[in-house]
């Protein structure tokens, strides 16, 4: 059984396939494609995952590094397997990958078994009436609810093989972040609270930075330590699940985007868009870094990348905004932000990342029109209202009322010592942003 995105004994269909056949033996590969673009707290939190894996199957785990069809074939051999299970993989690099593994292995008198996906319906499961991808959310959501799923599956119960051992593995990197438990066990247990206190306020409270009301289930779902299709089962029809739900459908779209058009994960979904002017050069080096360190002069910005820094995650209200400020105010590449947030995120996925931030820059499928241009202060006085979220993560500013707190350069004497003024004005580069778009879209004509 080959482990990738699917770090877990329950509703696994591939392991209970496996389990079917005869002993299983149950292994993990640090693909160096796969590990050398991971940002660190990506990689703690997998390692975790893995070790919480290993001691829920008595340490048969078996981790090796890797090329993956080379070390498959060789597990083969040592062991005398000769089928491999795994759950499928949609991804651009992970579809290349299991083609070059289903042909090494069928060379050598093997056979590679994928079944099931990281998703409640796999990519390429859903199409419009006329036969085509969808490319706007609310339809897909539609037509994805009448797709539906089936039924979580029991854990099965494997003789797993234990006459094999890890070999060199990477070491698991250092970092200041506290990260969640990792594992099934406690994935559930954030998963059951949510859904019996917090599920039925979510239409609302998952907009509010300074409230616990986001499921914070997306390192779980990233490994597939819990599935989609678990959680699923579990809602009702309330306003909040239904919202939930929608959000667990979001993740499943953009995966479908991705699996549809490979390309976007690096280019504009939208192609016209790609000839959007971009600053460049050491003026737009500078104004990056202070966005990076949140030093932006703006509370509702430098609030949320800081708490990126200090934690690997980000409430998702909050990365909508820090996206925008960075692409409409500061007027960068999308593809700067998208890279930093993966490198940071301890939930980062590529899908869900790059394709929200073209949501953001207007450049991707269903797109936000080029035209909004989310007002940072305006939304921190709307979502943050008293304060709290801003006075947790800048405590130079802690002490302000209510008041100016979402602009301290209103003080009479101007920002608090050690925080910075506004590194732009948004009203300003509002107008560029959209002086800029007018004239790339006189030249579609």
């Amino acid at each position: 059984m080959w482990f990738r995105r699917d770090l877990r004994l329950e509703d696994n269909p591939a392991l209970c396939l496996a389990a079917a056949s005869g002993s299983v033996l149950p292994v993990f590969i640090f693909d160096d494609h796969l590990w050398n673009r991971s940002g660190d707290n990506r990689r703690v939190f997998l390692k975790r995952s893995l070790q919480a894996l290993s001691e829920s199957v008595g340490g048969a785990l078996v981790q090796r590094s890797g090329e993956p069809a080379d070390v498959l074939l060789n597990l083969c051999v040592e062991s005398g397997a000769t089928n491999v299970y795994a759950s499928e993989d949609f991804g651009p690099y992970g579809r290349q990958r299991d083609e070059h593994v289903s042909k090494t292995l069928a060379a050598a008198g093997r056979s590679l078994t994928l079944c099931d996906s990281p998703y409640a319906v796999p990519p390429g499961s859903v199409f419009t009436g006329g036969g085509t991808p969808y490319k706007v959310f609310t339809p897909f959501f539609r037509a994805w609810k009448g797709h539906g799923w089936s039924e979580p599956m029991p854990a099965p119960e494997p003789k797993w093989y234990r006459e094999l051992r890890s070999g060199p593995t990477p070491t698991e990197p250092s970092s200041s972040v506290d990260f969640p438990d990792a594992g099934e066990q406690p994935a559930w247990i954030v998963a059951e609270e949510f859904l019996a206190s917090r599920v039925e306020s979510y239409q609302t409270n998952r907009d509010l930075p300074a409230v616990a009301g986001t499921s914070r289930l997306s390192p779980y779902l990233k490994w597939g330590v819990i599935h989609p299709r678990q959680l699923l089962a579990k809602l009702g029809h309330s306003p909040g699940e239904e919202t939930f739900r929608s959000e667990l459908c979001w993740r499943e779209f953009y995966a479908e985007v991705l699996f549809q058009r490979p390309d976007s994960a690096r280019e504009s979904y939208v192609s016209k868009m790609s000839g959007m002017v971009v600053d460049s050069g050491p003026d737009a080096d500078q104004r990056f870094e202070a966005w990076a360190t949140g030093q932006t002069g703006y509370p509702i910005v430098d609030a949320g990348m800081r708490e990126l820094l200090a934690t690997g995650w980000m409430h998702n209200r909050v990365r909508m905004i820090v996206a925008s400020f960075l692409v409409k105010d500061l007027h960068l590449d999308w593809r700067r932000g998208a890279r930093l947030f993966m490198t940071h995120l301890i939930d980062g996925d590529l899908a869900s990342n790059n394709h929200g931030w073209q949501w953001v820059a207007g450049t991707g499928t269903d797109a936000s029109p080029y035209f909004r241009v989310f007002n940072p202060t305006t939304q921190s006085k709307k979502f943050d209202p008293q304060g709290e979220y801003l006075r947790k993560w800048l405590p130079e500013i802690a002490h302000l009322p209510n008041k100016s707190i979402h602009e301290p350069w209103t003080e009479k004497t101007g920002a608090p010592a050690g925080y910075p003024g506004p590194l732009v004005d948004h009203a300003v580069e509002r107008k560029a942003s959209l002086d800029r778009y007018e004239q790339l879209k006189r030249t579609w004509v």
